[in-house]
């Protein structure tokens, strides 16, 4: 069978250069976590990205709103391309741009690199969850934020990633609820590591992560949430009780909604009631969410998700605006 080879990093990185911008991103999002910033990190947009132009379209609203909040948000464009599945699914665009199931990774990979750098252009710093380690190369210098997914936290090659990854990285608590298993995952990472891995060149190397400081807690929910005061309480205690800064984002859609988008705009409330209380802890919110609300189940429409449901882009707006408000309220 001929070989369906995947273009390197470095040509990929060549055609379509990195923003300039991204370092300073990175540096201002590390702040927010550290507390040295003392602006809201908001990460926000669709589940995964299936159809660029759309993705684009929602950028450019997002990044309006961002300019006008950024007094007190640091607003961040969910930027996915890639999408973990517990079973089978539609595993994202990064892997099978055409949405038929062929799999073809190197246009992928292509368009996808071609979608970050255009999504920077808007001025937003991008967030990405790293699902497949052998592709991180091909995008994580256009990344801001990046997460460890429920499904993958306790696996030894992306806390190996998170250790080398340039920005602050988020570890999810895992899909059960527990959140010792992400505390291992974000001391891990915080350790120096060698790994097998891809290159500039595109060839098998040895990647060396020098420890990740920015790595931290993301509370996503279980079979039950965890978003209320005394669970976010109790996660500080366990981080601090495990030697780590006891700061924490908190995700207002997987199991903190129940998987149910109209769910996320009540989770956001009770976390700028507490962020407007001050001393929480809280350092970021994260919501899903796209141009139109609801999600399908085939790419019938653009301005829909094709995977998870997703709050429409009238609901959202006001959200960010809750949140500005919160975290102005905490400051006084």
């Amino acid at each position: 069978m001929p070989l369906d080879l995947i273009p390197a990093p470095a040509d990929l990185t060549a055609a379509h250069p990195v923003n300039p911008g991204v370092a300073g991103h990175r540096e201002t999002v590390s702040d927010v976590l550290a507390g040295r910033d003392p602006r809201l990190l908001v990460v926000v947009g669709p589940c995964s990205v299936h159809d660029t132009d759309a993705a684009l379209e929602y950028a450019a609203l997002l990044a309006h709103e961002a300019r006008r909040l950024s007094d007190d948000l640091v607003v961040v464009l969910r930027a996915y391309l890639e999408k973990p599945r517990t079973v089978a699914g539609w595993t994202g665009f990064l892997t099978d741009p055409t949405l038929d199931g062929k799999g073809d990774i190197a246009t992928g990979v292509r368009r996808g690199r071609e979608f970050l750098v255009e999504a920077a252009a808007t001025g937003l710093p991008l967030a990405y969850e790293f699902v497949d380690p052998l592709l991180a190369h091909h995008v994580a210098d256009t990344i801001s934020w990046g997460a460890i997914g429920a499904r993958t936290v306790a696996a030894q090659p992306h806390r190996h990633l998170a250790s080398w990854l340039p920005m602050p990285i988020g570890l999810k608590n895992c899909v059960s609820g527990r959140l010792d298993t992400a505390i291992a995952g974000v001391q891990a990472s915080r350790q120096p590591h060698a790994f097998p891995g891809i290159g500039p060149d595109g060839r098998l190397t040895t990647l060396r992560g020098t420890g990740n400081p920015d790595t931290h807690l993301v509370l996503r929910g279980g079979p039950t949430p965890n978003y209320a005061a005394p669970h976010v309480a109790a996660a500080r205690t366990a981080l601090t009780e495990a030697g780590l800064p006891p700061r924490v984002v908190v995700d207002a859609s997987h199991g903190n909604s129940g998987k149910d988008h109209n769910r996320q705009p009540a989770v956001v409330e009770d976390l700028a009631d507490q962020i407007a209380a001050g001393g929480s802890g809280i350092a970021g919110v994260m919501i899903e969410s796209y141009l139109a609300d609801g999600n399908q189940k085939t790419p019938d429409r653009h301005d829909l998700s094709l995977t998870d449901a997703c709050l429409g882009w009238h609901r959202t707006a006001p959200l960010l605006e809750t949140l500005a408000r919160a975290r102005s309220a905490s400051s006084r």
